[in-house]
């Protein structure tokens, strides 16, 4: 009585606690076919697609996990409600969010399939008090029933967000970055594993945590996200323009990093 239901985005009054009103619902681009089945990413046509679904970009470079299968387009709403989630404590996002990635990602939320996060560094952890990607993965495990196993993978470098960079540069800076979890290597030898987080910008961190799940014996690696960045950027679209025309290197990067903890 004290807290009407608002919604997520707008504050609007709306039937349930959980919900974005109808104005901003229509402004939400849900990732919708037909897409790409390697980076999600929407396509003007089926004509765009390859015989095996692919984009042409994913046709010339293939990503090293499957599939990959996204809520949104990262765009007006969805991407308020992304940030306001990862950076602003609004934690009830991930419930809306994680609903809207189960429904897309039904054909490989499969039975006995593994749900696991991507990690954050212990030090960025420390300041945000929460990591996104395991609300989400919670919420889209329980939803369909899988298990989930927040804590199977690690990253044991912090590092700058690299998407200023090339693909080569971002390879480089993640190399060994993350590992799975001394231990964990047994809950994801040999099972299908979904990798869940919040957006799909560069691939690079995706990538690294595939590698790492594949390198731990993992059978399959395929990619959730609640959003996908337009077109693949090759530009992170959240950072200062100063950041994203920088020529600075990752080594200097890290340095600074270093000096920090």
């Amino acid at each position: 009585m004290l807290f009407p239901p608002v919604c997520l985005h707008c504050s609007a009054e709306v039937a349930q606690h959980g919900l974005v009103c109808p104005a901003c619902f229509g402004r939400l681009q849900p990732v919708v076919m037909p897409y790409c089945k390697a980076c999600a990413t929407p396509q003007p046509s089926e004509a765009m697609l390859g015989a095996s679904g692919l984009c042409p970009m994913c046709e010339r470079h293939p990503p090293v996990w499957e599939q990959a299968r996204a809520a949104f387009v990262y765009e007006s709403v969805a991407r308020e409600l992304i940030l306001k989630l990862k950076y602003a404590d609004q934690l009830d996002n991930a419930a809306f969010l994680a609903q809207q990635m189960a429904r897309i990602g039904q054909d490989i939320l499969l039975p006995d399939v593994v749900v696991v996060p991507v990690p954050v560094h212990r030090w960025r952890l420390f300041r945000r008090r929460y990591n996104q990607a395991v609300l989400l993965a919670f919420r889209v495990a329980k939803l369909h029933g899988l298990n989930c196993q927040p804590d199977a993978l690690v990253r044991t470098k912090a590092t700058l967000p690299l998407a200023a960079f090339d693909r080569q540069t971002r390879q480089d800076a993640l190399a060994q970055a993350i590992l799975v979890r001394h231990g964990r290597e047994s809950a994801v030898r040999d099972r299908d594993i979904v990798l869940v987080d919040d957006l799909l910008t560069t691939g690079a961190t995706a990538a690294a945590c595939t590698k790492a799940l594949l390198g731990a014996g993992a059978r399959s690696v395929c990619l959730l996200v609640a959003g996908v960045v337009p077109a693949r950027a090759e530009i992170d679209m959240d950072l200062p323009r100063s950041i994203r025309q920088t020529k600075t290197t990752v080594t200097f990067a890290q340095k600074r990093i270093e000096s920090t903890l």
